[in-house]
């Protein structure tokens, strides 16, 4: 059974996924794919040159994904021209991972879950969401970026209304890490009573 996993920024994903792996689930994350997806040598790298220029590569012939990140920003047609590029790489590698799987069923943590148009073939979708002002003061601890800038991030996401409509199920992610935990305890023993019926 697949579970597709996925938040906003600083909703705590990284964290929830920590506690479905000490439960000895199996995690597939979309970030670590689309590293993988463009590491040098890889066809997506090429690509990504040839459209953007050699500005973005770094002196050791890695992607600057920090400079990368600067242009798409402020151009939608760049982000999406590189999204249909990479999404379906991140998605096939993923899903060829998983049939490794030796859980009884698997997380495939996808932050743009909803924000590209690629369809992830999953049995359910959880959502961790947490209040927009926990996600601003997470957001600006972690990255090291002004409110402004961690709110800039959030607009761009799909809103936290969308994502709680979509859901088959949501963590709330407002308390302290031990109320987290139980609620990630509850759902898998839920996920394991489904992907034994």
């Amino acid at each position: 059974m697949y579970i597709g996993l996925s938040g906003g920024i600083g909703s705590g994903k990284t964290t929830v996924t920590a506690c479905f792996a000490k439960r000895n689930i199996d995690i597939y994350d979309a970030d670590e794919m689309a590293r993988l997806a463009v590491a040098p040598g890889q066809p997506a790298l090429t690509e990504i040159i040839q459209h953007f220029g050699h500005e973005v590569i770094n002196e050791q012939g890695t992607l600057n994904r920090q400079k990368l990140r600067d242009i798409i920003f402020y151009a939608p047609e760049e982000k999406l021209w590189l999204e249909n590029l990479l999404h379906p790489i991140i998605r096939d590698k993923m899903f060829d991972a998983a049939k490794a799987s030796t859980s009884p069923y698997c997380l495939f943590v996808v932050p743009l879950l909803f924000e590209t148009k690629i369809k992830y073939p999953v049995n359910r979708i959880l959502i961790i969401d947490t209040s927009l002002e926990l996600q601003l003061e997470r957001t600006q601890k972690r990255d090291g970026l002004s409110r402004q800038q961690a709110k800039n991030i959030i607009d761009q996401q799909v809103s936290r209304r969308y994502r709680r409509h979509h859901a088959d199920d949501i963590i709330e992610n407002n308390g302290d890490l031990n109320e987290l935990d139980q609620q990630v305890e509850k759902l898998h023993e839920y996920y394991l009573k489904l992907s034994q019926s």
